[in-house]
């Protein structure tokens, strides 16, 4: 293929521009026809040479095409920039540099991404050089304005290059009009192109800079912008734009520029937010919107206006009341007028019939932004004004266009209107559309099925020995794990020759770790036929079909999914994964090994922890393996700062945002089984056209850093101290503090390196709020357990990243908390998570006072009362906003220990009860119904609107524990929901039942029985779901009282009246004391009810003596064992509600004494009805039942039932002995008097046969009706004695009878015998023996032992209600220990050592995912599993230890003071003998100078003598 030489440059034009999507997919090819164009080259082959070397001059001539254009094109293309340059100007002859040659350059570059991130600032270099040397043209603005922004994204490097050079070119190329005589000329240059304006005039070049320098800040670029506002002023701009000579053109480009360069920005520009500039600019807005919308009906004719208003004032109004600094401009107030005239000139220009559609949306958005404004700053609007906008935003919410246009998109139409695309384009644009639409609903529908396949090699790999018959040397290799164990080897082979094949055994891999998924009927039956197919050797059930030992279907357990995981890592899977995080060089390969590796770890398994713990130590790995992660952790700092962009798009269109799908991103894949991994991220779509379509994506360096970051939290999980420590710290040559580097990571992702550490939400957007959360996660996990070396080394780092995760707390993340709350609180909640892990089971306050530096607690209070608030909204996310507060909460009160001013802030309020309970101690009040008057009076107050302080109190807890070192820890945790749902009636049982063990603990039965009581939590939250079986149960105890009254009732009746006529009323019932006493009872019962003081017990007698009175007593009897049958139904519900009896089995039923006694009640009361009413005598017992004084009277004999037993088996043992002797010696004394019946008279029918009566009867014709008594006239023989004991058996039963029954003994029923008698002297004996032994000595014994009894179930009832008042139920600390204490008896049992805080804590360590545990919950767990209870305090508190150790440490403190004092001393006096030393020192030699000088002196004054002496 061969090409001609072109010599002009518009057709080089036409065959350079390239659409956008053949230039992505052939851009070696694009640039060939480029060089073959601009060169000459005969063939494409001709072109593509040696880029050194640069193609012949005469080409460029021949091509028409000036030097300085083929230099740079020549010099984008190649790598030899500088000489290639170079050499292209040199042979250049020419100093005019057209403005074809330009535009050329400008549509080689458009919208190519790749030439001008690629472009080096040497071809700028030459273009701005080129404009101060060959005059200010507009073309050299027009290309520098392309390579700022292509293919939609803006190239911050361009920016910052082409701002470098505009700033160091000076004044010939850079021209503004500020001072007076320039902005004169200006004016007159505006006056000459009113008509329009020359695109080769000065005044085009002006507007084309400035445009330049808006595109420059442009993508929010903080050193452009800061550049951009010192060449330009805003007080220069605002008089430009509101001079009365201002011409649109230029309105417009100004006004552009300011909203690029002071409104939309990444950091505050104060001035447009404390000044009056903005709010004249907005006064001229005002004016244009009115000459707009001065004809509604006809369209201005001055198009360039039009277009000014309709894209760069409304973008700009919208872009100032929608940007988050706006909300604290203090001006706003001031200016409310004009906000209001904006309302109505928007308002007015949406009304005009003429405005296009493609503009409505950008109207209305305006005026959305307006109307928000106006209702929080509580501006008021005129009634029409008002209910308009609302009816707008309510009709055009739902139909709302996201594609606005803006000045971006007008500005690129109107430099290169030769550049526009072909419509064919966009035809090809819904044809892709149309097609994906197609390919995901195809990928819906057969997502199951793919699923269901790909799940049959993953059972495939779980059972591989199913492939192979029975048997076979194959199906026992695989049986003992060597299938899996190849498959591992060899994937470690294909690293470097099959990728993609080692990808998808990685994958497969996982897949065997994942839970299973829910396949619909279709892929269930696909499941099943591939299982049928490939497993044939698979056992078959009876009917003949394969069964499914896989679950399908069904979700795992972790406990099913932790062997696999072992056995895999057995097999060598983390091996695997080690070695191919340390060599390959793959991305995806990478990935997936750490995904592997994630799903080997996940649940915490502590035996694959230890596995690369041991291979890291053993085979000297960490190094190199740590090398690797540490690389990619850098890499991926690099790349955020290297991209570092701000999430400042159109606020306003946020409210109308859709959620899009998983992020995703070109060169990394991330499989579907991997997105729980990657946080599920979800993209808003975006806004079609100009900035709105920018997205902030995640790129792949950055994006593999989420799955390396929790790969290195479940390293930690379980609070593993040995990797924890081994992140930190692998002693080997070279170490790498992964910790440092995470936390590192944490600052550069939220922006602090480029100075906008208090702007975090312009950094934090949908696309990497999950991986910093990721990363709050992974370092809170480094210091659980506690690990303090973590700790220490997180909290003293360099970077900011302590003042981040604070400030992630405090501030709202805004805008991404107007339309992703959730994202936000998870943000918040792991934040707080991380600095409670920071200050963990320390015992000093360096944490906590480093993280009081940055930490306000005024704003901390506010953040924690506004998520209480916040759940009010109705905000239907996963998050709780109040959980979120209540940890924030938890932070605050672990932090207020160190900090008195926080401390005092979360003082709640006084309750307004303890107010009252104060006001009525004064005053001595002892009327309950004023007290009850006030109560409810201030009741409902309360209940409208609750402190948050005061709920988050109520719902948190807080215990002391011992650790495993003997030291003592606190712990503030939140109160489980659940246990709400414990009754106060348990709370007493527990709390008056619970005894004491050998150590005179009341620990150990409580632990015992802290399983029945979250069971009981548990029930009862079921009973909250059956609303009348719960209303029942609330009220046991009303039923059992009405039951026990209806008894005593019933059986008063029957004690009076029985034995009755039914259906008749006679005796006492005619007469009116009945009446009179009915009347009676009502009266008293009236005033019972007015005083309160025996309730409604007198009117239920007066109603059931009327009852009698009318219906008689056989009915009413009736009608009340109706009602105590049916109200002990009811009790027994609610008894069975209360207690779960139904839950716990038939065995647990029938072991309840209580329930066997409340259906043994019904029973009796079904007799009573039924049967005969004298049952009902039995329900009295029931008073046994409620009254603890006489359950301990029949406690007192059952107690010691044995000792009782033995004692009474005693006294019949010598009652039968006694029996013995008297039948054996005085049998003829056991004669007793006896009351023998009255024989009854015998009638006559009687006494004669029924025959010969008949006949009596006839034959006499004698009345026979009335009886006829016949006397007996027998004689009575008897004497009224007989004899009792002829029997042994008679004698036995006499002698038990009576002589246990008589105060004397046997002895006062025996015949009294005769002194004269034999056996007299043996009587006398025999009656004493019984009388000393028997009723003296044994029967006693019985009583003592009863009443002995009785004494001691008193004394303990006493010393058990003087140990619950007097001692803690947890430590066993008495009252006295804390006499003259800080911490009060009460204080502590109620705070410090409250019973069901610990009730709380055993089950929020039962209910938490153990993942989520702290290490107090690990340490915790673990001792509750082994059930060790040396965790709880024993003999020991807090306050007491402190108080202690506070007054040792005070005469420490004293003792080294005093040391430092005479240290000081010493070393002051060391000081002044040293300087003394010196001064003698010196002194000294001074003397031995002065000395020698004087023996000088002398000596020359006895030589001067001695020359005189010897001269004379």
């Amino acid at each position: 293929m061969e090409f001609r030489t072109v010599k002009s440059p518009d057709l080089i034009r036409g065959m350079l521009y390239l659409p956008r999507v053949y230039a992505r997919r052939l851009p070696l090819q694009s640039m060939e026809a480029v060089r073959h164009a601009i060169f000459g080259c005969s063939t494409v082959e001709d072109s593509v040479k040696p880029l050194n070397r640069p193609p012949p001059a005469a080409s460029y001539d021949a091509a028409g095409v000036s030097c300085d254009a083929v230099g740079v094109s020549y010099y984008a293309a190649g790598p030899s920039h500088d000489a290639a340059c170079m050499r292209a100007k040199a042979s250049c002859g020419a100093e005019d540099a057209g403005s074809a040659e330009a535009e050329t350059m400008q549509h080689i570059f458009l919208n190519n991404f790749q030439l001008c991130t690629d472009i080096h600032e040497t071809v700028l270099q030459h273009f701005i050089h080129c404009l101060a040397t060959h005059g200010r043209h507009v073309q050299y603005l027009d290309f520098l304005h392309t390579i700022i922004k292509a293919e939609g994204k803006y190239i911050k490097k361009c920016q910052d290059m082409i701002m470098t050079e505009l700033t160091n070119a000076g004044d010939d190329v850079v021209v503004f009009y500020n001072d007076k005589t320039s902005f004169a000329s200006m004016l007159e240059m505006m006056a000459a192109d009113r008509e329009g304006v020359d695109e080769n005039s000065p005044l085009m070049y002006h507007i084309s800079l400035v445009d330049l320098l808006a595109a420059c800040a442009e993508g929010k670029n903080v050193y452009t912008e800061i550049k951009c506002t010192s060449l330009l002023p805003l007080e220069d701009v605002v008089r430009v734009v509101t001079h009365e000579d201002c011409i649109t053109e230029v309105k417009m480009s100004y006004v552009n520029f300011v909203n690029h360069c002071y409104v939309d920005t990444e950091v505050e520009m104060k001035e447009i937010y404390t000044s009056n500039h903005i709010w004249t600019l907005f006064e001229n807005f005002i004016l244009d919107m009115a000459r707009v919308c001065n004809k509604r009906d006809k369209r201005l004719s001055d198009p360039t206006l039009e277009k000014y208003v309709l894209t760069v004032v409304l973008e700009t109004i919208r872009s100032f009341f929608n940007s988050p600094f706006s909300e604290n401009s203090t001006s706003l107030q001031t200016h409310q007028t004009i906000v209001v005239q904006l309302l109505q000139s928007t308002t007015r220009l949406l009304e005009c019939p003429w405005l296009q559609q493609q503009y409505k949306g950008s109207v209305e958005a305006c005026i959305r932004a307006l109307a928000m404004v106006a209702k929080s700053r509580n501006i008021s609007l005129p009634m029409d004004l008002d209910s308009h906008v609302s009816s707008l935003l309510n009709s055009s919410s739902s139909s709302l266009q996201r594609n606005q246009p803006t000045y971006k998109q007008a500005t690129s139409s109107r430099t290169f209107t030769r550049a526009n695309v072909a419509q064919n384009q966009w035809d090809y644009k819904n044809i892709v559309e149309k097609l994906q639409d197609i390919i995901n609903v195809l990928e819906e529908q057969l997502k199951p099925l793919v699923e269901a396949e790909q799940s049959v090699l993953v059972d495939v790999l779980h059972h591989p020995e199913l492939l192979f018959a029975e048997g076979t040397d194959p199906r026992s290799r695989c049986e003992t794990g060597g299938f899996i164990s190849k498959l591992i080897q060899h994937t470690k082979n294909l690293m470097s020759s099959e990728e993609k094949l080692c990808t998808k055994v990685l994958r497969t891999l996982q897949q065997m770790l994942v839970k299973k998924n829910n396949y619909d009927d279709r892929g269930n039956l696909l499941r099943k036929t591939l299982l049928n197919n490939y497993l044939q050797n698979k056992k078959s059930n009876a009917k003949g079909e394969t069964t499914d030992n896989f679950a399908i279907g069904q979700d795992q357990d972790w406990s099913a999914i932790a062997p696999i995981q072992c056995k895999l890592d057995r097999e060598g899977a983390t091996k695997l994964v080690a070695d191919l995080i340390m060599n390959s060089k793959n991305d995806k390969i990478f990935q997936e090994s750490i995904l592997l590796a994630i799903r080997l770890l996940d649940g915490g398994n502590t035996e694959i922890q230890n596995s690369f713990y041991n291979l890291m130590k053993g085979d000297n790995k960490s190094e190199k393996f740590f090398k690797v992660l540490f690389e990619r952790i850098k890499s991926a700092q690099q790349e955020i700062k290297s991209t570092m962009s701000v999430n400042m798009n159109d606020l306003g269109s946020n409210e109308t945002h859709e959620m899009g799908g998983n992020l995703t991103s070109k060169g990394i894949v991330v499989p579907a089984s991997s997105k729980a991994l990657t946080g599920g991220h979800h993209l808003r779509k975006g806004h079609e056209g100009g900035e709105l379509g920018e997205s902030n994506e995640v790129g792949p360096v950055v994006l593999i850093m989420e799955p390396i970051l929790r790969f290195l939290q479940l390293l930690c999980e379980n609070h593993n101290p040995d990797l924890q420590n081994f992140l930190r710290n692998q002693n080997n040559k070279t170490n790498y503090n992964l910790v440092c580097e995470t936390l590192q990571f944490l600052d550069i992702m939220c922006g602090s390196t480029t100075g906008g550490l208090g702007l975090l939400g312009l950094y934090i957007n949908e696309k990497n709020v999950a991986l910093i959360i990721q990363t709050l996660e992974t370092l809170t996990e480094y210091c659980q357990g506690p690990c303090h070396e973590n700790q220490t080394c997180i909290v003293t780092h360099d970077s900011n990243g302590i003042d981040i995760i604070t400030a992630l707390i405090l501030n709202d993340i805004s805008p991404l908390c107007k339309y992703r709350m959730d994202l936000v609180l998870q943000l918040k909640d792991n934040a707080s998570k991380l600095l409670l892990a920071l200050m963990e089971s320390r015992h000093d306050s360096e944490n906590a006072e480093r993280i009081l530096i940055s930490l306000r607690p005024q704003e901390l209070v506010d953040v924690i009362k506004k998520a209480y608030y916040q759940e009010d909204e109705g905000d239907s996310s996963d998050v709780s906003p109040r959980e979120v507060g209540h940890n924030i909460y938890i932070l605050a009160l672990q932090l207020a220990r160190h900090n008195r001013h926080l401390q005092h802030l979360l003082k709640p309020v006084r309750r307004i009860q303890e107010e009252e309970e104060s006001i009525s101690n004064m005053l001595s009040l002892n009327n309950k119904q004023l007290t009850q008057m006030l109560k409810s009076k201030t009741a409902p107050v309360e209940e409208e609107k609750e402190d948050p302080l005061v709920y988050y109190a109520r719902h948190t807890a807080q215990i002391e524990i011992v650790r495993s070192d003997r030291s003592m820890e606190q712990i503030v945790f939140p109160v489980p929901n659940i246990c709400k749902f414990l009754t106060e009636e348990t709370k007493h049982r527990v709390f008056t039942t619970t005894e004491q063990d050998e150590q005179s603990s009341k620990v150990s039965d409580f632990f015992d029985q802290s399983s029945f009581l979250h069971n009981e939590m548990e029930w009862q939250k079921k009973l909250r779901s059956m609303p009348l079986i719960y209303w029942f149960s609330r009220r046991m105890t009303l039923w059992g009282t009405i039951s026990f009254n209806l008894a005593v009732f019933i059986n008063l009746i029957i004690a009076f009246f029985y034995p009755y006529v039914e259906g008749t009323s006679m005796g006492v019932l005619d007469s009116p004391l009945i009446s009179l006493l009915f009347w009676t009872m009502v009266c008293f019962s009236v005033m019972s009810l007015f005083t309160k003081r025996y309730g409604l017990r007198p009117l239920i007698v007066a109603l059931i003596l009327r009852s009698v009175y009318y219906l008689g007593i056989g009915p009413t009897l009736y009608i009340l064992g109706a009602l105590n049958l049916t109200n002990k139904i009811v009790f027994v519900v609610s008894f069975v509600g209360n207690r779960g009896t139904f839950i716990r089995g038939y065995k647990a039923m029938i072991m309840d004494v209580e329930f066997l006694y409340h259906v043994a009640y019904i029973l009796t009361s079904f007799l009573g009805i039924f049967v005969h009413e004298l049952f009902y005598s039995i329900l009295l017992f029931d008073l046994i039942y409620r009254e603890e004084t006489l359950f301990n009277v029949i406690k007192s004999v059952t107690r010691n039932g044995r000792s009782i037993l033995l004692t009474a088996l005693l006294a019949l043992i010598l009652v039968y002995l006694f029996s013995i002797v008297g039948f054996l010696f005085l049998k003829d004394d056991f004669i007793m008097e006896v009351d023998r019946l009255p024989q009854a008279p015998l009638t006559m029918t009687q006494a004669m046969g029924s025959n010969s009566f008949t006949e009596y009867c006839g034959k006499d014709q004698t009345d026979c009706t009335s009886d006829v008594t016949i006397l007996d006239n027998t004689e009575d023989e008897d004497d009224g004695t007989e004899r009792a004991c002829d029997t042994l058996l008679m004698c036995i039963l006499t002698v038990l009878n009576h002589g246990l029954r008589n105060g004397g003994g046997v002895g006062d029923i025996l015949r009294k015998p005769s002194k004269e008698e034999s056996l007299f002297p043996a009587r006398v004996i025999y009656d004493l023996l019984f009388f000393f032994i028997v009723i003296i000595i044994v029967l006693n014994l019985i009583f003592g032992v009863i009443i002995d009894t009785f004494a001691d179930l008193r004394s303990e009832k006493q010393k058990k209600e003087e140990v619950l008042k007097t001692t803690c139920f947890i430590c066993g600390l008495e009252r006295d220990k804390f006499d003259n204490k800080t911490v009060s008896f009460e204080e502590h049992i109620k705070e410090e050592h409250n019973i069901w805080n610990y009730l709380y804590f055993i089950v929020l360590v039962r209910v938490k995912n153990k993942t989520d545990y702290t290490g107090p919950e690990s340490y915790v767990a673990q001792m509750i599993k082994s059930k060790n209870l040396d965790w709880f305090p024993r003999m020991r508190a807090m306050s007491l230890v402190s108080n202690e150790g506070e007054g040792e440490q005070n005469e420490i403190r004293s003792l080294q003071d005093k040391l430092n004092s005479t240290m000081r001393l010493v070393t002051h006096l060391t000081l002044q003998l040293n300087e003394l030393k010196e001064q003698m020192t010196e002194q000294r030699k001074r003397r031995q100078r002065m000395g020698f000088v004087d023996v000088q002196a002398n000596a020359g004054h006895t030589m001067g003598s001695n020359q005189i002496i010897v001269s004379q």
